[in-house]
């Protein structure tokens, strides 16, 4: 599907390891990262075995598209969308909750490959 799409963390690690159902699908859209997906790529790089070059590749990602930080608005949405995983008895990990936030922020589809992101309400997902 065309348009604007937000990328997890797991979609940006499949592109950076030549996925090729990942890369065809991102042909096609308009790439934006949460900055909660770029701390979690940078923390996975300082752990790794391969750390300059993967923080640099990491690096030239975030200055080639846009990065939607948080705010008071992503806020409000973050506690909306905890307390309803937690009302259900399903909640998902809080960087998760943030990444959901910020995509119902600004209406954007979230390509994952993570089926917990189905436990939240009002979020439209791209399986890539």
């Amino acid at each position: 599907m065309a348009g604007k799409v937000l990328l997890d963390t797991n979609i940006v690690i499949a592109l950076f390891s030549g996925d090729k159902a990942a890369s065809h699908q991102i042909s096609s859209s308009e790439v934006l990262l949460p900055s909660i997906v770029l701390g979690e790529l940078y923390f996975g790089a300082r752990k790794s075995g391969q750390m300059a070059p993967n923080l640099d590749r990491i690096d030239q990602l975030a200055g080639s598209v846009v990065v939607l930080n948080c705010d008071a608005v992503t806020a409000q949405h973050f506690g909306q969308i905890k307390e309803r995983l937690r009302s259900k008895g399903n909640p998902i990990p809080d960087n998760d909750v943030w990444i959901d936030a910020v995509a119902q922020q600004y209406g954007l589809r979230l390509a994952t490959r993570d089926r917990h992101f189905n436990e939240v309400d009002g979020l439209v997902l791209e399986v890539w």
